[in-house]
């Protein structure tokens, strides 16, 4: 595994959007719908549930064309910058987690992809110090993605 600079990720940052929606049946449909009609393909996802809402956090290969069809839908959402970190396999986790651990990084939360271009695995990570998690992570040779690198 090459490991990328983190000069680069800082240039182009993995985009994370958390779309709040109101709990009710069908929302989920009617937002991935709106994406795909478009040809914005999901890449991760993972939803949160609350009582009288959900937070649905989003990958995508156009984060430019994701955030004008939410602007123009009405659906609420705020962007944050994740680290995509590439692996092999599930076995890859406890060295990634190892990486972050040694360099006493905190961890807010992580989830997987579910599509990337080339077909190799993903995880999607937000942490609390992003430019020396990518550090750790790369000096120990796992390559930390950016926006270009999961564009389609």
């Amino acid at each position: 595994m090459a490991a990328s600079s983190s000069t680069s990720i800082a240039s182009d940052p993995v985009k994370q959007f958390s779309v709040f929606a109101e709990n009710r049946v069908g929302r989920l449909y009617d937002l991935i719908g709106l994406l795909k009609g478009s040809n914005v393909h999901v890449m991760a996802i993972t939803v949160l549930d609350t009582t009288d809402s959900a937070i649905l956090r989003l990958v995508v290969d156009d984060p430019d064309k994701a955030r004008e069809l939410m602007v123009n839908n009405d659906f609420p959402y705020t962007e944050v910058d994740v680290l995509a970190v590439e692996i092999s396999d599930e076995g890859d986790l406890k060295g990634v987690l190892a990486a972050l651990f040694e360099a006493e990084i905190n961890i807010h939360y992580v989830y997987s992809f579910i599509k990337r271009p080339e077909g190799k695995y993903a995880l999607a990570i937000n942490v609390e110090d992003a430019d020396v998690a990518a550090q750790a992570l790369g000096k120990r040779g796992y390559k930390v993605l950016t926006q270009r690198d999961i564009s389609r």
